[in-house]
């Protein structure tokens, strides 16, 4: 079946983040849109429906209510220092971070308060660094956790594209994937692709890809914003890049089936320019899902400080490879190690302060905006629900009332038969002498009181320091992590206004790119490493970006 072939102002391809924002702007300039993903309709908002929800804001009124010092010549320092910026191909993502620091500092806030978004009034410390200054790394708290998280950042731009439907401006269309883009002398004027099979999947299920038909979509303007690669492994692995050591054989999937990275070689195929493909982000801290939406569905676990961190051998994680403290850092010493699993040594009084899960589906609480079972969840004794589900079923969690049952435990455990036990209990045993006096030469035991000193880490993300074999903190608490996939830092190079460059740096008339497909802008705005709460924040300056250039 051929349907006959449409014409529009802009064409959107995708509806995650990116792709709402940038069919809003479209809309607000009183543009026609189109707005086509290959998913059904149930995947309205694409993967940051999925997420937590944490936003960067630079010098924000919850930040200094809470005492928070920021700036944004700090946070430049900090943004550089972690990107690390070193290739001639990195200019416009140069340019996109200076961007994207003064959104971040200026109306980024004010801009999302409009439409109605809110935020926890705790801000959180992720990527805490820990090798200088200058070095990668927040200097101070800038997690900000939206009300409502993913679903709350989303809502607003889901409900003015539905808007534009009922006005006439704009078609959704599900099921509809692009195989190509429509080119002429050397401009891109539209889309053409196949029709797949519609079905009544929920959300995140993988979807047929059963072909029912083609279609064709003429567009003044076309917007790529796909996503990523993170549900492909294929792709990642072939990435991989030599400084991260070899992939791994086994990974957890952080992100839904259908961030496949198809649009990446039609979109070069159209003469766009991918670079830095090979600096990508994925976490080490991920467990199995007990109760999994897509294949090798993984959780990635938030946690604070205070776990004892090994390899998959039993030896201590090196200075400053703490939790919470260098994503990529850590990755990168995993893969020396020849095994794709690490493991936490923690307690149930740690678990209880400072477990949290990823994901919108994991913070019933905050999704829900229900402040009653926030109390009852993040401030009273226990942890939460979610995280009490993986305590009771999780595959990667071991419960034992003391060390030596534990370690029975553990080495039984798939994989456990790597642990050189006699190392992990003196590792224990000495760590828990330590903390016992007020002096130390652990660095983490005196990170960890450093953190309580910030009022919001003491509230909530931070447990008084206690011996792991304390049995009033207990029980021990054994948890096996593994590598999550999750974002693409590289993609398709843009300027300023999300327009697609080629191979010679010139702007593709028609063609721009948003959101991960653009590396979060310019082709990779974090360089090597991010700062967090800046993924759906990419999504958002670099939708807008192209939404009103297209629209011009």
């Amino acid at each position: 079946m051929t349907n006959t072939p449409l014409s529009t102002d802009v064409l959107v391809i995708g509806w995650g983040l990116a792709g709402l924002v940038a069919a809003s702007e479209a809309l607000d300039a009183g543009r026609r849109v189109v707005l086509i993903d290959q998913e059904p309709r149930t995947n309205l908002g694409g993967q940051a429906w999925w997420s937590f929800g944490g936003l960067f804001f630079i010098d924000s009124p919850e930040q200094r209510r809470l005492g928070i010092r920021d700036s944004i010549e700090l946070a430049t320092q900090d943004w550089f220092g972690s990107a690390g910026f070193d290739r001639p191909e990195d200019e416009w993502p140069r340019r996109w971070a200076e961007a994207y620091l003064q959104f971040a500092a200026g109306e980024k806030r004010a801009w999302l308060r409009e439409r109605g978004v809110g935020f926890f009034p705790v801000v959180g410390w992720a990527e805490r660094g820990g090798y200088g200054a200058i070095g990668p790394g927040n200097s101070v708290p800038r997690f900000h956790i939206t009300w409502g998280t993913g679903p709350g950042v989303v809502a607003p731009f889901a409900a003015r594209v539905e808007q534009g439907e009922r006005e006439g401006r704009l078609t959704v269309l599900p099921r509809h994937r692009v195989t190509a883009l429509l080119t002429a002398d050397g401009a891109v004027s539209g889309a053409r692709g196949d029709i797949l099979a519609s079905n009544g999947e929920e959300r995140g299920i993988p979807s047929s890809r059963e072909i029912v038909g083609d279609f064709e979509i003429r567009a003044g303007a076309t917007i790529v914003a796909s996503g990523g690669i993170g549900g492909n492994h294929d792709l990642v692995r072939a990435a991989w890049p030599e400084r991260l050591g070899t992939p791994p054989a086994h990974m957890l999937t952080g992100v839904p089936a259908y961030v496949d990275g198809s649009m990446q070689r039609v979109s070069a195929e159209a003469g766009a320019r991918l670079i830095n493909g090979d600096r990508m982000w994925h976490y080490v801290e991920g467990i199995t899902n007990w109760d999994p939406v897509w294949p090798s569905h993984g959780i990635r676990i938030l946690p604070g400080p205070s776990s004892l961190w090994l390899d998959a051998t039993g030896s201590r994680l090196p200075v400053p490879l703490y939790p919470g403290f260098d994503t990529l850092g850590t990755l990168a010493h995993l893969r020396t190690t020849g095994h794709d699993h690490s493991w936490f040594v923690t307690s149930r009084q740690i678990i209880e302060k400072e477990f949290a899960l990823s994901g919108s589906e994991q913070n019933p609480d905050l999704t829900g905006k229900d402040v009653g079972l926030l109390l009852k969840s993040r401030l009273a004794k226990g942890p939460t629900g979610p995280v009490q589900s993986f305590l009771d079923e999780g595959a990667d969690f071991i419960v034992e009332n003391d060390l030596e049952s534990l370690l029975e435990q553990m080495q039984a455990h798939p994989g456990g038969e790597h642990l050189d036990v006699e190392n992990v209990r003196r590792e224990v045993q000495a760590r828990d002498r330590e903390i016992e006096n007020e002096f130390t030469k652990d660095a983490q035991i005196g990170m960890l009181r450093s953190m309580r000193s910030y009022r919001g880490d003491k509230l909530i993300r931070t447990a008084a320091p206690h011996r792991l074999q304390d049995p009033s903190a207990g029980p021990m608490v054994a948890v096996k992590l593994h590598v999550l996939t999750r974002k693409s830092l590289g993609g398709i190079q843009t300027d300023l206004d999300g327009r697609a460059l080629d191979g010679q740096g010139s702007a593709i008339p028609g063609l721009f790119a948003a959101g991960e497909a653009s590396g979060f802008g310019g082709g990779g705005v974090h360089g090597y490493r991010a700062l967090e709460g800046t993924f759906l924040g990419g999504c958002l300056f670099s939708g807008r970006q192209a939404g009103r250039a297209a629209a011009r």
